[in-house]
């Protein structure tokens, strides 16, 4: 037995994993704080809820951009390196959204928690542990990717506890100097380079050669494809993450039922992460995409329908069934359709996309409601965006079955 074979899928392997989802729990409560306070920032400020919640999509656009650096300078410098460098850029950017106006506010979170921090996380740490695992990667994906349901699952109560008890600037300073605590002796302590890879599944037995076809498709233009995808997906995605406890207020609900109902929301996507996993080293990642995508429409489409609070809750567990399995099986189908040299730069790159969706989501659901005055046509209009992505995702896994079909009658 090899020393690879010996650590892929290992204990070790589990370890790194845990220690994974741990860093990035943490992490991504640090976006989450504005969206909790949205409300009271935005009374404090004077300011239509737009403007404030642009503060988090900054944030998703900052990584987007940051995040394809992080991926090629984790493969030059280590992972270990760049989570530390992040830890402290998410730190900085939480203390200076709390210094001051709207400006610190776009800045901490933009160009800090978003360039310089949130970037080094998710998709450099989701990369990093793919390449610990091969027979239980979209388990181990899954889990990892679990930290941002999981975060929102924790977070959200604290955090208005928090902002209830001693006010939004105050919460998110001292949460900014848990963070610079935590997160870098975690990295010190657990991240080490991955093993060697074994063969790819996705190529009968073989890693993918680079430049060969993709789904009949160059790999470029499969890539481009799966980037409108995943934009399109991660549109609806972020509306009720960023604005049911919002939404929630404006239907006469108190804060504190908001925050849980957001917490329901992305604690069932954490625990819909592992059936997703689960799925997902069974049928491959792009029939996940598809399954997973239709339970997201289904479920945000109940945002349109009910206004009863029971029937809310109801709603965000199955919102949060329907999306955990998007964001980890788009990283499945990149390491089964491409050689592992090129993920620590098409992982982010498919992100990028991701996390533009995702901004485009939150600040457009903000500027919706500014315009109409309620929240339906901001649902609606993510309705129409994940049936585009269904669209796309169809048509990718017809011509899935048409090359394995065409391969059996070889």
């Amino acid at each position: 037995m090899t020393a690879a074979s010996a650590t892929l899928d290992s204990r070790a392997a589990w370890v790194v994993a845990t220690a994974a989802l741990v860093i990035l729990s943490i992490a991504y409560g640090a976006p989450l704080l504005a969206a909790v306070a949205l409300k009271p920032i935005a009374a404090e400020f004077g300011t239509a809820r737009a403007a404030v919640a642009a503060a988090p999509s900054f944030a998703f656009v900052g990584a987007a951009f940051g995040g394809i650096a992080a991926g090629w300078l984790t493969g030059w410098l280590g992972i270990r390196r760049i989570v530390l460098f992040g830890a402290v850029m998410l730190a900085a950017g939480l203390v200076l959204s709390a210094s001051g106006g709207l400006f610190q506010l776009y800045a901490g979170h933009g160009v800090l928690m978003g360039l310089f921090g949130t970037s080094c996380m998710f998709s450099p740490i989701m990369t990093y542990v793919s390449r610990w695992f091969d027979r239980s990667r979209g388990a181990a994906v899954a889990m990892i990717s679990s930290g941002q349901s999981l975060a929102g699952a924790f977070w959200p109560i604290v955090f208005q506890a928090g902002i209830t008890e001693f006010g939004w600037r105050r919460t998110m300073l001292v949460f900014g100097l848990f963070v610079g605590a935590t997160i870098p002796v975690l990295a010190a302590i657990f991240l080490r380079p991955p093993p060697q890879p074994l063969s790819s599944k996705a190529g009968g037995g073989q890693d993918p050669k680079a430049g060969a076809p993709v789904l009949g498709l160059s790999p470029n233009l499969a890539m481009i494809i799966l980037s409108v995808a995943i934009f399109c997906c991660c549109v609806p995605m972020a509306m009720p993450s960023q604005h049911i406890v919002a939404f929630c207020g404006d239907l006469g609900f108190a804060s504190q039922i908001g925050a849980a109902m957001l917490s329901v929301l992305l604690g069932s996507a954490f625990v819909a992460r592992q059936f997703w996993g689960w799925v997902a080293d069974r049928i491959g990642g792009l029939q996940t995409l598809l399954w997973s995508s239709i339970a997201q429409a289904t479920a945000l489409s109940g945002f349109l329908l009910t206004k009863d609070e029971a029937g809310l809750f109801v709603v965000s567990a199955a919102f949060g069934l329907g999306f955990s399995g998007l964001l980890p099986a788009y990283v499945i189908a990149i390491r089964e359709y491409y050689p592992v040299k090129e993920a620590n730069w098409r992982v982010p790159t498919i992100y990028f996309a991701g996390f533009l969706g995702m901004a485009a989501g939150g600040w457009g659901a903000g500027a919706l409601y500014d315009h109409f005055g309620y929240y339906l046509p901001a649902f609606a209009v993510g309705i129409g965006f994940n049936i585009v992505n269904l669209v796309i995702l169809l048509a990718l896994v017809f011509r899935q079955r048409d090359k394995r079909l065409r391969a059996a009658m070889a």
